[in-house]
């Protein structure tokens, strides 16, 4: 019984993972950019809009032809899978990890105090 509840726990766990995939800005569908956290169905419209008119070459082109995109969207949704000809915004994988470490440590002795 427990083989089969941690073959099943192991199962959802693998299957959540495969869900955050890679989807490149110029390769993809409406429904493939709205699976990226940050993209609606609003801002995939605005992204096919601008495809149409010609692939985006870089991040910066992104940012520049979609409305709404500055520096701070571009990194949450290259952190989120989204790519550009197969490339991650330069520096959001390690500003993520930076963040996350940072916060950490400063969480765990304010929260000590609190319960003595």
């Amino acid at each position: 019984m427990i083989k089969k509840l941690m073959l099943a726990v192991a199962t959802l766990y693998i299957t959540m993972g495969l869900a955050f995939a890679q989807v490149d800005v110029n390769k993809a569908d409406a429904a493939a950019l709205d699976s990226v956290k940050g993209i609606g169905p609003s801002m995939s419209k605005l992204i096919l809009d601008e495809r149409a008119k010609g692939e985006f070459k870089d991040w910066a082109d992104f940012q520049q032809r979609v409305k709404g995109v500055g520096d701070k969207k571009a990194m949450k949704l290259s952190e989120a899978g989204l790519q550009i000809n197969g490339k991650a915004m330069e520096g959001a994988p390690a500003a993520a990890k930076a963040s996350k470490a940072s916060a950490k440590p400063a969480a765990k002795p304010a929260a000590a105090p609190a319960r003595m």
